[in-house]
């Protein structure tokens, strides 16, 4: 597993739901990029497990214009408290590989 911690700012992209996401930063989005092919399942989405505040969850980092966006699912921002976009988030972060191909 290959471990970040970071900050990153919230943004709002009308693409897939939830909306708000956490935008990773360019050094990390650039080490992520460089493991891709070894970690993602498939369209450039890498599995991941977050922790922002006491919110500890999974989902996958969407990539968007060179970086990578952490989707901020309605119940982690429930679980952090008042998100609102241009906010930075304290994120902890997991990449876990691929299962191998059978």
């Amino acid at each position: 597993m290959v471990d970040y911690a970071f900050e990153a700012e919230v943004i709002y992209w009308r693409g897939p739901a939830p909306f708000l996401f956490a935008r990773l930063p360019a050094a990390v989005s650039a080490s992520i990029a460089a493991i891709a092919d070894r970690v993602s399942y498939g369209w450039g989405c890498i599995p991941v497990r977050a922790q922002i505040g006491t919110a500890d969850f999974t989902t996958s980092l969407f990539p968007k214009d060179g970086i990578y966006l952490l989707p901020l699912k309605v119940a982690v921002r429930k679980a952090i408290g008042a998100v609102d976009v241009g906010m930075p988030l304290t994120v902890t972060m997991q990449i876990a590989p691929k299962a191998p191909d059978i």
